[in-house]
């Protein structure tokens, strides 16, 4: 792949436009959690301690228009502390003050924009607002992989107007750890699929059968397929449109000689509320819904993880925001993470947040920070803000 790592550039004295991605989740303006931030931390402190003057933007959440509950400060102040001195904030990401800001920042300090996406032109990819980006700054480093499927202003349209571009660390990281999956695998190669919808996940199982050696689903999505087996699910969600999609892909896991394996239990309930009606069912009755793998289905899956060499992960296995309905999720990964001798990558979003905080999650080989951008690069769509970084 014909992208830089930072450690090619030379940046001694030069301004470095860097796009972070610090869209964390805030809570009466406190960072309830900074993994996105300290992700991209080994990038910043090289380039200071290289002697550049590092520019830093970001989007932060979809804002309609500019608001103080989507502003950049409380990132600004953790980053100050993470890196031992005061990282300023700009007032706008663009214009006359933020220009001359930038001009001042002297070698080895760090300056944050302001919130990308106050201004409409930053997913319109806007020409000129990516000029206005671009102003002043001698090279472009993108460590926000999360934002790489979306070709907007800082994530592509700046690369036309500045030459010197590299991938920062993290960025580097994502790439090395998913062509790890889809570039000559080690096999068995197994992949965990959850969620909610299977419209989510269709170009991702198309393109996992003719790679992997057997597909796990479970989550919402997992009813869609026992309905199109012909199976009762009781109130599960279903997305009655997909079945027979379900039943195509079925039928091309059987023509790829590639196992899917579907919950044969369930942790069922009336609704999505616990309560005393929360069971174990093989079969599901016409009252109650699925919103967990049961025991048996844990065990099956941990079964079929023993001797894998690969394991991609992309979707929770149950609702697992509620504790009642988390265990299917939680089980089968800590099971993985105490595999020894396998590539282990969780594919970001939803995935990532439910084994958040659990020390068996560091056991993993690699947890991405990206969700949208995970899913298309593995349906093998181009990520634009990887293209854009190529030379």
């Amino acid at each position: 792949m014909p992208i830089r790592s930072i450690k090619q550039l030379a940046l001694n004295g030069k301004k470095v436009l860097v796009r972070c991605d610090f869209n964390v989740p805030l809570e009466a303006g406190r960072i309830t959690d900074a993994n996105r931030i300290d992700a991209s931390l080994d990038t910043i402190r090289y380039l200071l301690a290289e002697g550049a003057a590092a520019v830093l933007c970001s989007h932060l959440g979809r804002p309609k228009e500019r608001t103080t509950d989507l502003s950049l400060k409380p990132v600004a102040e953790y980053l100050s502390q993470a890196l031992g001195h005061k990282v300023t904030l700009a007032p706008d990401c663009i214009g006359d003050i933020t220009g001359r800001m930038v001009v001042d920042l002297a070698p080895g300090h760090a300056l944050l924009l302001e919130n990308l996406r106050f201004h409409p032109e930053e997913e319109a990819n806007d020409r000129d607002f990516a000029h206005e980006l671009a102003r002043g700054k001698q090279v472009y480093v993108n460590d926000a992989f999360g934002t790489a499927h979306r070709a907007h202003a800082s994530t592509a349209g700046v690369t036309r107007f500045i030459t010197e571009r590299a991938a920062g660390f993290l960025m580097l990281r994502e790439l090395e750890a998913l062509r790890a999956l889809t570039e000559n695998p080690a096999h068995p190669y197994v992949a965990i699929l959850g969620g909610a919808k299977v419209s989510d996940k269709i170009g991702v199982i198309r393109n996992l059968i003719a790679k992997v050696d057997a597909i796990l689903i479970g989550g919402a999505m997992a009813y869609t397929f026992l309905r199109a087996q012909g199976e009762n699910v009781g109130k599960s969600r279903v997305e009655e449109d997909k079945i027979d999609l379900a039943r195509e892909l079925l039928a091309a896991a059987v023509k790829h000689n590639v196992a899917i394996v579907l919950p044969i239990d369930h942790v069922v309930a009336e609704s999505i509320e616990p309560g005393p009606t929360v069971a174990i069912a093989r079969e599901i009755p016409a009252d109650r819904m699925g919103l967990d793998i049961g025991p048996a289905t844990v065990a099956e899956f941990v079964e079929r993880l023993r001797g894998a060499k690969t394991v991609v992960w992309n979707g929770p296995l149950g609702l697992f925001e509620t504790p009642e309905f988390a265990h299917g999720t939680l089980a089968v990964g800590e099971a993985l993470a105490n595999l020894d001798g396998v590539m282990s990558v969780i594919g970001g979003g939803d995935t990532a947040a439910a084994v958040a905080g659990h020390p068996w999650a560091a056991r993993f080989s690699h947890i991405s920070t990206g969700g949208g951008a995970t899913l298309e690069y593995l349906e093998g769509i181009e990520l634009p803000g990887v293209k854009a970084l190529e030379v």
